[in-house]
């Protein structure tokens, strides 16, 4: 477990340092920030956006990035016309920019190397992100963890980052992933039997993540129990109402 911090959060100043569109709808964004404690794979920050007449708006976005000493965290947000924070990014941000962040938050939803594997990872959508940056350190600092991803979308072409992940599952041979697609005439939801697969391929896992929507966190974790997995084992990480 991650020992707490007594020192409150600060309110930081972050730099936008590039942009750029991961699909249709998801842009990543890299920013420069000093943190005043050590980030850990799996957490996430809160930003917060002040207009001119004093209005503040604040969300929680999971951080994609491995730890580093570099000082640039990458964040992964989809763009909603009509959202406070998720518009501002999507439509008016630009490189130069500089927002309020607070982190690196979260304390159980995380990986470190000593935490060991196998590793089954479980996202919904953009639920993958935080999944990404234990995937990201592990490949750094803990190759040899047996890892997969199962990976849940509505669209092939909504799925984030796809290059890197093939690039990842054919170049690092303790990583896998499946992509499973739940539109068209052909799309499925996760159920027993893909649970399954990514068993056989894996093994038992040491430690499951798994991050998307309530229903689609909520359906994977009673499938994981309904396979034997210990209740212990597993972690979850929700978003939406």
């Amino acid at each position: 477990m991650t020992e707490p911090n007594p020192r409150p959060l600060p309110w930081l100043k972050a730099s936008i340092v590039d942009i750029r569109p991961v699909t249709a709808r998801v842009k990543a964004f890299r920013l420069r920030v000093d943190f005043d404690r050590p980030a850990i794979a799996g957490q996430h920050v809160d930003l917060r956006l002040t207009a001119p007449d004093g209005y503040r708006a604040q969300r929680s976005y999971s951080i994609a990035s491995a730890p580093s000493s570099d000082g640039i965290v990458e964040l992964m947000i989809e763009g909603f016309g009509d959202g406070e924070v998720s518009g501002f990014f999507d439509g008016v941000a630009e490189p130069g920019d500089v927002i309020e962040l607070r982190g690196p938050i979260g304390g159980s939803f995380v990986w470190r190397p000593q935490d060991g594997g196998p590793l089954l990872l479980i996202g919904g959508g953009s639920g993958v992100v935080p999944l990404l940056a234990i995937l990201r350190h592990r490949a750094i600092a803990a190759p040899d963890v047996p890892a997969l991803l199962l990976y849940s979308v509505r669209d092939a072409a909504e799925t984030i980052l796809r290059a890197e992940l093939a690039d990842r599952a054919r170049d690092e041979p303790d990583f896998s992933v499946m992509l499973n697609v739940t539109g068209g005439t052909d799309g499925r939801r996760i159920d027993a039997a893909l649970i399954g697969a990514a068993l056989a391929r894996l093994g038992s896992p040491r430690h499951s993540y798994l991050c998307g929507s309530n229903a689609f966190v909520g359906a994977a974790a009673d499938l994981l129990l309904d396979a034997g997995l210990d209740p212990a084992t597993i972690r979850t990480e929700r978003f939406g109402g």
